[in-house]
């Protein structure tokens, strides 16, 4: 939503204006979400339905810390999820979750994981895959690209190259990209959400990257 704002006198001078507050309470972050110290999460869909999984995942993830006094297992409560996702599909007078989600998180069972879910309660475990608009053509994209030796940089460079090549936009900004990352570091689980300071050098040498390729191409 943009307000445009003109001189006394002079309609023909514009100034756009963003009114937006992306630093405010329930706006600051659309997709990234951390539900405990060792799993996070990505949603596409709906986000108030994204809301209410997302606090029960946390509420689950705390009930089990309380009663085994260890973090649960990331396997466990994508299961867990899933199964009240899949409760939504069974009776008349409720819908299922409008919302797809990716997992991301690590346990001392199986190490990093990542799992997908859709909204009637289905998932399963992958090592590199996408949801929402124009997931098929982002995961074809995956499949030819992904390496299981990658490096954390060059996995995000092949995300937002990804990205580049799925979204309506010719060329990707901080304002329209949200990248989040789960690492080891000291035997310390670290979630980090990548700020717009962060995030536009690399964005501006993926797009330098994708222009280059274009022009070959032609």
């Amino acid at each position: 939503m943009m307000q445009c704002l003109s001189s006394i006198g002079d309609c023909s001078r514009y100034e756009c204006v963003q009114l937006l507050d992306t630093k405010a309470v329930g706006v600051r972050r659309e997709k990234m979400y951390k539900i405990d110290d060792h799993v996070a999460c990505a949603v596409a869909g709906i986000t108030s339905d994204a809301n209410i999984l997302i606090n029960t995942c946390r509420l689950q993830s705390q009930r089990y810390l309380l009663t085994y006094q260890e973090p649960i297992p990331v396997d466990q409560l994508v299961r867990g999820i899933c199964d009240s996702k899949q409760g939504y599909t069974q009776f008349g007078g409720m819908r299922p979750f409008g919302v797809s989600l990716l997992y991301a998180g690590w346990d001392r069972l199986q190490g990093f994981q990542l799992y997908q879910s859709d909204p009637s309660g289905n998932y399963g475990g992958w090592k590199a895959t996408s949801i929402g608009a124009n997931h098929s053509s982002a995961t074809g994209i995956l499949q030819s690209d992904y390496e299981e030796d990658m490096s954390l940089d060059q996995a995000m460079r092949l995300v937002i190259k990804v990205l580049s090549k799925t979204m309506d936009s010719t060329t990707l900004s901080p304002e329209k990209v949200e990248i989040s990352t789960l690492t080891m570091q000291n035997d310390v689980v670290n979630f980090k959400i990548y700020e717009d300071s962060d995030l536009r050098p690399i964005l501006d040498a993926v797009n330098s990257e994708v222009l280059k390729e274009k022009e070959t191409a032609q």
